[in-house]
């Protein structure tokens, strides 16, 4: 609650009032993707500040629409923002900090407002470089061959390793070979 508060406060003390929303949760799709264009046809800005983030879907789609993102530094955001270039990295543990990052963006987009472009330009760029569809699928299908052929070859160490353990192998050598027989399978 003191956060809240907090913020109210500094919504008063640099005059944002009409240019500050908060924005619960939403489950419509379409709706999110017509916020998100809004927010980024009128300068504003994503944050995301929750204390941990496993992937960070709501930061890809803030940052494809072109939102300068500021996003928690625990989790998957840290990596998919570049700090400065493609967005922010924001620590909830230590609010200030997170104030000032905002305060000065948002000062230095009034001073030169192509400042806001740039790292709206650098999310889109971070996306389409590595969070599209298709590298997801490249990704995936890697992975499945990579499992796939790991999965085959764990078989086989697994069938070997129990024949040897059941005494299957024939301990008599071939002769002339120098080498262990093994049962046709």
């Amino acid at each position: 609650m003191a956060g809240i508060e907090k913020m109210h406060e500094l919504v008063k003390q640099y005059n944002l009032h009409g240019q500050f929303r908060w924005i619960t949760a939403q489950m419509n799709r379409v709706r999110n993707g017509e916020l998100y264009r809004y927010i980024a046809d009128t300068k504003g800005a994503f944050v995301q500040p929750a204390l941990y983030e496993a992937f960070g879907l709501t930061v890809v789609e803030a940052m494809v629409s072109g939102l300068p993102t500021f996003a928690t530094c625990h989790g998957g955001p840290a990596e998919i923002i570049e700090h400065g270039v493609s967005g922010f990295h924001v620590d909830p543990y230590h609010p200030d900090q997170m104030v000032t990052l905002l305060v000065n963006f948002f000062e230095h987009c009034q001073k030169d407002p192509s400042h806001w472009n740039k790292i709206s330009d650098g999310g889109l760029k971070r996306i389409h470089e590595r969070y599209t569809w298709k590298i997801y699928s490249e990704r995936l299908l890697t992975l499945t061959g990579v499992y796939g052929f790991w999965k085959h070859v764990s078989k086989l160490v697994r069938r070997e390793t129990r024949r040897y353990i059941s005494g299957d192998v024939l301990h008599s050598q071939v002769p002339g070979s120098g080498l262990l027989s093994l049962p046709a399978s």
